[in-house]
């Protein structure tokens, strides 16, 4: 339905497959993925790029690891056209019923990764990504970061959440501790304290101090960065 991931002919590309972590292309994952992420309001994101410019009926916007497509959905409301990138064909099925069902035909799903996605058709006004970055290590951030400015026109914004951390190597325990004991017990119902061990010890969230260098050396100026809690940050970047 949504064909095969792009072929890359350079021997030393990773497979993003690989890197998606396997419950994301579980359909019964994927069935109850919203519910254990809980109900993240996307009007401060709409607001962020329509203030910027980004978002507007003549607009283009890239949503890069759509996963259900809510923030999709969200942006689809003020848009000429959003593209939903994922390399899990559950979460874009999913993704594509929804848009069907809300009448927006100018959604768009496209199975790819941040490495992979061709970008077609007018440059984006806007990028948005949440919770995918950390999938990749930081030598390929930095690939993604470039590839989502060459993707953007000159003036066009960045908008990325993700895991984040705002400490020091010396105070990663007594941190990361205190994000673990806030976690939940029912798996259902959001993130338990082994789903966030897991990410710790098998995803690539990265030091605040190591991002930002790689945000700016991709090409972007941050206007503004919102962290919370020593573990998560919003980003708003524009093109330089």
């Amino acid at each position: 339905m949504f064909g095969t991931l792009c072929a890359v002919t350079d021997t030393w590309m990773i497979d993003e497959l690989a890197y998606a972590g396997p419950e994301h292309l579980d359909e019964d994952f994927v069935a109850a993925y919203d519910a254990k992420q809980g109900q993240p309001d996307f009007g401060p994101d709409v607001d962020i790029l329509r203030r910027h410019g980004a978002l507007d009926p003549t607009s283009t916007v890239v949503d890069l690891g759509a996963g259900t497509g809510r923030f999709t959905l969200a942006a689809a409301a003020h848009c000429r056209r959003v593209v939903a990138v994922d390399v899990s064909t559950a979460m874009l099925a999913h993704t594509a019923k929804a848009a069907a069902r809300a009448g927006f035909a100018h959604v768009e799903c496209v199975r790819a990764g941040f490495l992979s996605y061709e970008h077609t058709g007018e440059p984006a006004a806007a990028v948005f990504t949440r919770n995918a970055l950390h999938q990749l290590p930081d030598f390929w951030k930095g690939l993604a970061l470039s590839r989502m400015r060459q993707i953007l026109r000159p003036d066009g914004v960045l908008r990325l959440h993700d895991l984040v951390y705002d400490f020091t190597p010396d105070e990663a325990p007594a941190a990361l501790a205190a994000w673990m004991g806030g976690a939940v017990q029912d798996p259902t119902a959001g993130y338990t304290s082994e789903d966030f061990a897991t990410h710790i010890r098998t995803e690539f969230g990265t030091y605040r101090w190591l991002l930002e260098p790689l945000i700016e050396a991709a090409g972007f100026e941050i206007l503004d960065v919102d962290v919370r809690g020593r573990i998560y940050a919003a980003y708003t970047c524009i093109v330089v």
